[in-house]
């Protein structure tokens, strides 16, 4: 050893320096067990655009850390009905008998969105219903812009994979999210839109109609909501789905 290299020892020995590192250096956190790493190789999330059924997608959400309202939620809230069927309706969130039940509108709202449905000849079983959101937001409040860019993903594939011919959009929150719009579900109803993405080869027919927990609270606007399922039940009849 050098007499250069003796002074440079000698030099971090009197600084504190009691030990030197090795030819390979030593995890310090890992020595320290502030790091688990008991698999040496960790398992490697595939890319959602190559999630092709419902199973894995699920998986894949359930596993997620990619929306901070996973933190607060009991359950992660997927679906419910058929997969298989023409029609998907999409709402806001899941709420609290939602969060406890694990299935998409099963309170008081949901109630109300199986007698719409059924007054026009649809049984709930017969469709297939999701939300933006797959986790409840505290408090029941409507999920912020982050949270849904952060979900949207999810709920994109999700579409994709469902491959409907109809989408139904239960509240702003949902029209927001698939629409790409600030407009009001005032201005929004009453018209037909086109739904798509770059994995799809063809565009969704999609309506916009009022939350039924806003209708709940809203009684005024069933009128409204009557005329929406009209077009939605007409729909369906012209085009024999």
């Amino acid at each position: 050893m050098n007499q250069k290299n003796k002074d440079f020892i000698e030099f971090l020995t009197k600084s504190g320096v009691n030990f030197f590192l090795k030819n390979k250096p030593n995890n310090y956190y890992e020595n320290k067990g502030l790091i688990n790493n008991s698999k040496k190789q960790e398992t490697i999330q595939p890319n959602l655009s190559e999630i092709n059924s419902l199973e894995k997608l699920f998986d894949y959400i359930k596993s997620s850390d990619n929306c901070l309202l996973k933190e607060t939620a009991k359950s992660t809230v997927l679906s419910d009905g058929n997969p298989n069927s023409s029609l998907m309706i999409i709402g806001e969130a899941p709420g609290k008998e939602e969060d406890e039940t694990g299935l998409p509108f099963v309170g008081k709202a949901g109630q109300l969105l199986n007698k719409m449905l059924l007054s026009i000849n649809i049984d709930r079983k017969d469709v297939y219903i999701t939300n933006v959101v797959p986790w409840r937001p505290p408090n029941n409040r409507t999920p912020l812009d982050n949270e849904i860019m952060q979900c949207l993903p999810f709920l994109q594939r999700h579409i994709e994979i469902v491959k409907p011919k109809i989408i139904l959009l239960l509240g702003a929150t949902a029209a927001k999210a698939i629409l790409s719009t600030t407009l009001s579900i005032s201005k929004l109803r009453s018209s037909w839109h086109s739904y798509s993405t770059i994995n799809m080869k063809k565009s969704i027919n999609s309506l916009v109609s009022y939350h039924p927990a806003f209708l709940l609270r809203s009684p005024n606007y069933k009128k409204e909501a009557w005329d929406d399922l009209k077009m939605l039940k007409k729909k369906i009849n012209d085009e024999n789905i």
